[in-house]
């Protein structure tokens, strides 16, 4: 492979590397005269820059190993498109959000850029050790976010606990990491897949790796029981950190480990795959039933994506060489449509919560009348978030609950669908206050041109993936196709 080659198979890596210190250096230039604006519209370009040279790869149908230690195919360039646009459009709404709020704006921009490309490292990882350190680098970068409001002690809290919790995943990840080196002497996904028996005393090995790489991979997807840091950052970080915590961020926990799994761990798939659907009911039950509880909208959210991974993760539990419903189709679809169906809710949360100070529930009556648009808009991500058509979320769940029934896991979908129910009675809760419960206050609510360019998309999306679905399922049907055949 010549210099030129590899730089093109890494080109939006090396487009995100410069775009971060661009927007340092442009922040340092400009900080007083601009508030960030300047630092914003670099960080908006690089982003839109590294989409397209993920697209161009796309389109050519790549499928190439570099350096021994990243695929560049098609499903690793599904994940960096989907964290692309979420990052995007987290800076576009943070514009007026962040202003007035913290003095390091440009940091701000820039922290966000390189969090995409710690995301676009990690789903393209076949190593083990650029693995874990892709997933530290991201980890990192989210722990700053997170409490990047320094003035505000929710927002230390928040990175407090999310910084103790991944430190011990992490090194438990790390421990996992270490029993597969030393049973086959390689962190090399491929060379691992082939050596790894599930025989003798090396199931009990695999099996000991699986549950403890879980335990990073199920922290960053905030999966029970490795999600006790979520609710608490999800509350107290900014809320446009919240919209890609809960979203872009989480994409990257379940594209490793379905890449982990998949190509390193076939001969135990029935180990995990019964693990994951174990952990799939927990996380479901419980994120359900304690939004159901709730007395704030953001925090609401944070429960309702623990519960939402829950289904994501039964993607992976039903995973099987099918062609319509394999599982991974279903997981990919999933993801994309949670990532513009969730991060419009938490736009239109942060709209209210600017205008109110506040997230409670209260906050939302009658905003039918006082803001139609924004009940609208949040009404159409709640239907999608209940999985109801035909909304992006009705596809996601379409796919993976045709997986799990015809892998012939009756009992696990049952558990899901009656999940589904819980969740949608507090979804259509929302709905019933902004529409029939008096507002204490007649104060319209406005939007910055930011917000609302990043509301018009994702409604447009969550709307666009449920009607004209064909193209969206034939990407993730491609994209996760190479992967499978090379586990099954």
């Amino acid at each position: 492979m010549t210099l030129f080659e590899t730089f093109q198979l890494l080109s939006p890596e090396l487009i995100l590397v410069v775009t971060g210190f661009l927007v340092i250096i442009a922040d340092l230039a400009r900080r007083r005269s601009d508030e960030g604006r300047t630092a914003a519209i670099i960080a908006l370009t690089g982003l839109a820059a590294a989409l397209v040279a993920v697209i161009a790869l796309t389109v050519t149908g790549t499928n190439t190993p570099v350096a021994f230690t990243m695929a560049v195919d098609p499903y690793a360039l599904f994940f960096k498109a989907t964290a692309i646009i979420g990052v995007a459009l987290v800076i576009i709404a943070s514009m007026n959000y962040m202003r007035g709020r913290s003095r390091y704006l440009g940091e701000f921009y820039a922290l966000l850029v390189f969090a995409a490309l710690a995301i676009s490292v990690t789903v393209s990882a076949i190593n083990l050790v650029l693995v874990y350190l892709g997933i530290e680098f991201l980890s990192i970068t989210s722990y700053i976010l997170a409490g990047f409001l320094r003035n505000d002690k929710r927002s230390e809290e928040a990175a407090m606990k999310y910084f103790l919790f991944g430190a011990a995943a992490g090194a438990t990840m790390l421990y996992g990491i270490s029993l597969l080196y030393g049973a086959t002497g390689s962190t090399d996904l491929a060379t691992i897949g082939q050596s790894l028996t599930a025989t003798g005393a090396n199931w009990l090995l695999g099996v000991a790796a699986i549950v403890l790489l879980l335990a990073g991979f199920g922290f960053k997807s905030s999966l029970v029981p490795f999600h006790q840091w979520a609710p608490d950052t999800y509350d107290g970080a900014p809320t446009p950190i919240t919209a890609f915590l809960t979203t872009a961020s989480k994409a990257a926990g379940f594209a490793v480990a379905g890449r982990v799994f998949i190509m390193a761990l076939p001969a135990f798939a029935a180990d995990w795959t019964a693990l994951l659907g174990a952990i799939a009911v927990l996380t479901m039950s419980l994120g359900n039933f304690v939004a159901l509880k709730q007395t704030s909208v953001k925090r609401m959210l944070a429960y309702s994506s623990i519960a939402q991974a829950g289904y994501i993760v039964l993607g992976l539990a039903a995973l099987n060489p099918s062609d319509t419903f394999n599982g991974a189709n279903g997981l990919l679809l999933y993801i994309f449509a949670y990532l513009f169906t969730n991060m419009g809710a938490f736009l239109v949360v942060m709209a209210v919560e600017r205008q109110s100070g506040s997230s409670d529930y209260s906050v939302f009556n009658g905003l039918g009348r006082r803001a139609p648009i924004l009940a609208l808009l949040m009404s159409l991500f709640m239907l999608s978030l209940a999985g109801i058509p035909p909304t992006a979320g009705f596809l996601g769940k379409f796919y993976i609950f045709g997986a799990v029934i015809e892998r012939g896991l009756l009992g696990l979908g049952a558990v899901a669908a009656v999940n589904v129910v819980i969740g949608a009675a507090y979804y259509l809760n929302l709905v019933r206050l902004m529409y029939f419960k008096p507002s204490e206050s007649d104060e319209p609510v406005t939007m910055s041109s930011g917000l609302r360019i990043s509301l018009i998309i994702t409604a447009i999306m969550v709307l666009l993936v449920g009607i004209a679905a064909e193209p969206f399922i034939q990407w993730a049907n491609q994209s996760v196709e190479l992967v499978i055949a090379s586990g099954f």
